[in-house]
């Protein structure tokens, strides 16, 4: 790979800073079963005398990339064990999950967002307990019929982690430590983590409905009404840990001498199927996120904290990008979304064309990075 293009990844996140895009950055690459870029950048917060951040032990609020490394990572570990249908209807494993067409939903349509659940409500403000937030999730309409539309449903993700929950009777976070989090010695990835870990988490909101700052309390209000655990968001961790879950996904279900599920089942679930889904996880259309250079075999998903990881089998490669874009402290008052995704945009680009073993010379580079061209970026920039 070439040194001087990854050194590029320090420019495009660095300008992102300079911008006011996030206070700070947590990056791994890698390839070939090691980390070939990994770096903090800036602080967890906007405030004079924050921590640095350290892609080792600073840990993000990964939002909705708790879709994919806990709830569709539960599932897997049921479907490799023979425990979960991806055709049988909800309602097999959810008695209570009929009506209105309910019973016609399958866990397949809730894994490719296509149950005809509505993309979200405010359960915070109807339910006053996990277990009301839970019947209002169970209860909650159809508006469409089943697998006929693609709707991203944070509901149906808290329907799946439901499954998860019956078929293996304990709770998702439980689950997902006992057979994925701790066999790979991800030590930093938790839900609700304990107070004393508190100095290492980057804050999130400062003004939230709740009424205080958050800072180890996950993000999401529907998830934080569901108690902290939650199938759509819920989940935090480091960088340097989503690196190991990436890397064991890479090398077909294993790590370091732990067998999580078999390659079999990864290639079932991040195959794309209808569009650029997969089972949980997205693959990368060529813009967005995953930039416009990882192969059309990657897949991914990323948060709305600010939180991305991609990952591309064609080059044996992973990409992960952590930041808490969210925390708009310091008197800045603005979430500017084009910086984050340009950084991350950028970061993604930079790591595939670092890759230049195997050809003749090195890929051509763009005429400009995102982070550069700056267009839509507060102050200003642009052009």
């Amino acid at each position: 790979m070439s040194a001087d293009r990854l050194r590029l990844i320090d420019h495009a996140v660095e300008r992102g800073i300079a911008a006011g895009g996030f206070p700070g950055a947590a990056v791994v690459v890698g390839r070939g079963g090691a980390a070939v870029w990994q770096r903090g950048y800036g602080r967890l917060s906007w405030a004079v005398g924050a921590a640095p951040v350290s892609a080792d032990s600073t840990l993000y609020d990964l939002a909705s990339v708790t879709k994919v490394v806990a709830t569709t990572a539960a599932a897997m570990v049921l479907y490799d064990r023979g425990k979960l249908d991806l055709d049988a209807p909800v309602h097999r494993y959810l008695p209570s999950f009929t009506g209105g067409g309910r019973e016609r939903v399958t866990v397949r349509n809730l894994l490719m967002h296509r149950s005809g659940l509505p993309a979200g409500r405010d359960l915070w403000r109807v339910a006053h307990s996990p277990a009301a937030a839970r019947a209002q999730v169970l209860r909650t309409a159809l508006q469409t019929s089943p697998g006929s539309r693609y709707e991203y449903s944070d509901l149906g993700a808290d329907v799946l982690a439901f499954v998860v929950e019956a078929i293996a009777r304990e709770p998702l976070d439980r689950f997902v430590t006992r057979t994925v989090f701790a066999p790979l010695g991800m030590r930093n990835t938790h839900f609700r983590p304990r107070s004393a870990l508190r100095h290492r988490v980057a804050p999130t909101e400062v003004t939230p409905p709740r009424g205080y700052a958050l800072r180890g309390e996950v993000h999401d209000e529907n998830a934080y009404a569901l108690g902290g655990v939650a199938g759509h968001a819920g989940l935090f961790s480091t960088a340097a840990d989503l690196s190991i879950f990436a890397q064991m996904m890479l090398n077909g279900g294993t790590y370091d001498g732990a067998r999580i599920v078999s390659d079999s089942t990864i290639a079932v679930f991040t195959r794309g199927t209808q569009g650029w889904r997969a089972l949980g996880w997205n693959t990368c259309p060529g813009s967005g996120s995953c930039g416009r250079q990882l192969a059309g075999r990657a897949y991914g998903h990323t948060g709305f904290t600010g939180t991305s990881i991609w990952i591309d089998p064609t080059r044996d490669m992973f990409v992960i990008v952590l930041t808490n874009w969210v925390h708009n402290g310091g008197g800045r008052g603005y979430r500017p979304q084009a910086v984050l995704a340009d950084v991350r945009a950028d970061v993604a680009d930079l790591s595939a064309l670092a890759v230049i073993d195997g050809r003749v010379g090195a890929p051509p580079m763009p005429p400009e990075l995102r982070s550069d061209a700056a267009i839509g970026w507060p102050g200003g920039e642009g052009h």
